[in-house]
Order: structure tokens, then C-alpha cells, then sequence
């Protein structure tokens, strides 16, 4: 999995969720609520979390988690956590290969005709830095 670092850097660039049952993320909320609650990872399932559309946006509703007393949290609220599959979807053209190396993955993306390498021993991490980068060069 992806670190929450990259995860809210791949939102900040400008990539946009669209939740589907399986996705997992993680929740953004202001400073006064428990810090606790941020560091845990959630996934999207009809059974338990639902991704609601209403006027405002998209919600997220708990059904039936009293865990922390929640009912739904807003879209913008919950930062998204792509699996690796979703990352090296997103790549599209752009991706190349993925090589396992002793100690690490290589992801190699080219990208305006420019062959670049991400490495780092998640490689769900190393597609994360390609995509950033490809977003980052798009925008």
C-alpha cells in the first residue's frame, strides 16, 4: 500500500476519485478529532461503506460501524489509498515495466518521449511516484 504521504500528494496533483467497491482510504479530518482515526484504513464494500451520491457531492456512509460513532464523512474528507493495480491502470500508455531488483521494484514510464525509473521496495510505492509524476507533468 501506498504511504498516506503520496497518497495526499497524488490529491494534491489533481487525481480524482471516483469510489468503487474495494477501493481503500483513509480520513483527512480536522485537528480536533482523535488522531487515532486517520491512521486506520478503510474499504469501501455495499456491506459497510458505501460510497452515496447526494446534492452536495459524494459521501461515504458507515452502515452499521459504531465503531466511532460515525455516519458518513464527505468525499473530500477521506484521501484515497489506489492498490497497484489502480496505479499502474492510471500510468496507461505511459508504463513500461516493472523489475524486481534484490532489494527494490523498478517502475519505468516514459513519459513526452523521457524514459523514467521509480524505485522503492513497495512497488505500489514506485508506481505512486510514476503517477505523480506524469500528473504533475500534465498539469
Amino acid at each position: 500500500m501506498i504511504s498516506r504521504e503520496l497518497a495526499v500528494a497524488l490529491r494534491d496533483a489533481g487525481l480524482v476519485w471516483h469510489p468503487a467497491s474495494g477501493d481503500r482510504f483513509q480520513l483527512d479530518l480536522p485537528d480536533d478529532v482523535e488522531p487515532e482515526i486517520e491512521a486506520e484504513t478503510f474499504t469501501v464494500s455495499e456491506m459497510t461503506i458505501e460510497a452515496r451520491r447526494t446534492p452536495r457531492g459524494t459521501d461515504l456512509a458507515f452502515n452499521g460501524t459504531t465503531e466511532w460513532a460515525l455516519d458518513a464523512v464527505e468525499l473530500a474528507d477521506a484521501i484515497w489509498m489506489p492498490r497497484e493495480d489502480q496505479l499502474r491502470e492510471l500510468l496507461r500508455g505511459t508504463f513500461r515495466r516493472l523489475v524486481r531488483l534484490p532489494d527494490a521494484f523498478l517502475v519505468e514510464v516514459e513519459i513526452a518521449g523521457e524514459t523514467l525509473q521509480y524505485e522503492h521496495p513497495d512497488p505500489s510505492e514506485a508506481y505512486g511516484r510514476a503517477l505523480l509524476e506524469l500528473i504533475s507533468r500534465s498539469r
